[in-house]
């Protein structure tokens, strides 16, 4: 299980227990037992509280509201101009945006199956019988030319219209839904996941969401609960392996997702990393864990107001749902089922910070992002963790203060090491599968060596 450390003992012992409420389960739908879509249109989001919620942001004249509203209204160059259109006549009414959504979903650029399912969803009401068939076949072509692709973007997109299309297309859908739940899910993806595999990427975070909320407001089925050893610490690695110091956009500033190569970044990638954060709070809003990232998210500096971002933003940000700080959350994340290890000195955007995940050890230090050489780098210290490089180093000299934790990395996956130090009995642990040594029994408050060697 994840191990943290770094807050005061009384805010330890309020939050931490709160942070491991879900347990596994097993997988919830019998193989015999049918996958059957129960809810009205629209069925995508769009669920009678969110609408509801996204009326009364319009009746009130929210900011959010404001801003999504402006650019409808002045007909700016959306990029997702099927997604913008539908999401502004399912609240609006408004019967342009209906016709534009509809026209492009019929028209020579209407290819994104994704966007073709939310106008399908939303639009319904708006279209002709002729418009509804078109548009189903269409859908159908592209989930059939798309059918070997098991990437997560493109089995969320899939599974959008089987969701749309459940009750106007027989067979079809149902057969999707059957084949990603049980053959995709349940038969491929959930086993690598318990097996500690890294098998859902950072950046595909929002498209998972996007599936599970599909999934689960029209079929009542949590697809969380047969992974859920991952998916309870789910949000706060999402937290955690932000860099501290916050970009700068045109339109808003950015928190940048930790990325496997260092260079500017790209701002569509770190609109969706937010994008999802907030789907995630949209998804179990009672959860400690998304509470923490409600707080996280609630700073009007990081509202998207893009082009690309601003019908996100609305869709999903609901700024009346209250949140716990993030700076109750532990300053360390370890997670030794999955080999990664993030760690940040505080909680300002000043902060020094430590990532290692896949394979790869980043350090983010004074505004500045490197790819640390771990035979070259001396021991980091980030106030509440000590990072020791052990790639080629098997002795170390170290001073812990009373909190402190001690990490060594850069060591060989799964390998068993006997481990002596000073003044202590010498005792013997093992590397997790991402080759990384939490060391227990250091003492605290002088000066320490610590030795290495394989067994």
């Amino acid at each position: 299980m994840t191990q943290s450390w770094g807050m005061k003992r009384n805010l330890a012992a309020a939050l931490l227990p709160a942070l491991c409420l879900l347990t596994p389960v097993p997988a919830q739908t019998p193989q015999d037992e049918p996958i059957v879509v129960s809810a009205d249109h629209p069925r995508l989001f769009l669920r009678p509280a969110r609408l509801r919620l996204l009326k009364r942001e319009r009746e009130r004249s929210s900011m959010r509201w404001q801003q999504f509203e402006t650019l409808m209204a002045g007909n700016a160059p959306m990029p997702e101009p099927g997604f913008a259109r539908a999401l502004y006549y399912a609240i609006s009414g408004n019967a342009d945006a209906a016709k534009g959504a509809i026209a492009w979903a019929l028209g020579p650029t209407g290819t994104d199956l994704r966007q073709l399912a939310l106008v399908y969803d939303w639009c319904l009401p708006a279209m002709t019988e002729t418009q509804q068939r078109e548009l189903a076949a269409r859908m159908q072509k592209r989930m059939s030319e798309t059918a070997a692709d098991d990437a997560i973007p493109a089995v969320r997109s899939r599974v959008l219209s089987a969701v749309a299309l459940f009750d106007e297309v027989p067979q079809t859908p149902q057969k999707e839904l059957e084949r990603t739940v049980r053959q995709w899910w349940n038969g491929k993806i959930v086993p690598a996941l318990n097996q500690g595999q890294d098998v859902i990427p950072r950046d595909d975070a929002y498209a998972l969401l996007e599936l599970f909320h599909a999934v689960r407001d029209t079929t009542n089925l949590d697809l969380r609960e047969a992974a859920a050893g991952f998916f309870k610490d789910f949000p706060i690695e999402h937290l955690m392996s932000y860099y501290p110091a916050a970009w700068p956009g045109p339109e808003n500033d950015y928190y940048i997702g930790a990325e496997r190569k260092p260079g500017d970044p790209d701002l569509k990638l770190a609109a969706f990393s937010r994008v999802a954060d907030l789907a995630m709070v949209a998804f179990d809003v009672n959860a400690p864990q998304t509470q923490v990232l409600q707080g996280w998210l609630m700073h009007d500096k990081f509202l998207l107001r893009s082009l690309l971002g601003s019908p996100y933003e609305f869709l999903w940000a609901n700024p009346y749902q209250p949140g716990l700080s993030y700076y109750h959350v532990p300053l360390v994340y370890y997670n030794p089922d999955y080999g990664r290890l993030y760690a940040r000195s505080s909680w300002e955007d000043t902060a020094t910070w430590f990532g290692y995940f896949g394979g790869v050890m980043q350090l983010f230090s004074d505004g500045q992002l490197a790819v640390i050489n771990s035979k070259q780098v001396a021991p980091v210290s980030l106030g509440e963790a000590l990072v020791c490089f052990g790639e080629t180093a098997t002795k170390f000299q170290v001073k812990l203060e009373e909190e402190d934790a001690v990490f060594i990395v850069g060591l060989e996956p799964k390998r068993t090491y006997r481990i002596e130090v000073d003044d202590e009995e010498m005792y013997e642990a093992a590397t997790d599968r991402g080759g990384i040594l939490q060391l227990d029994d250091v003492p605290r408050g002088k000066p320490v060596g610590l030795r290495l060697g394989k067994l």
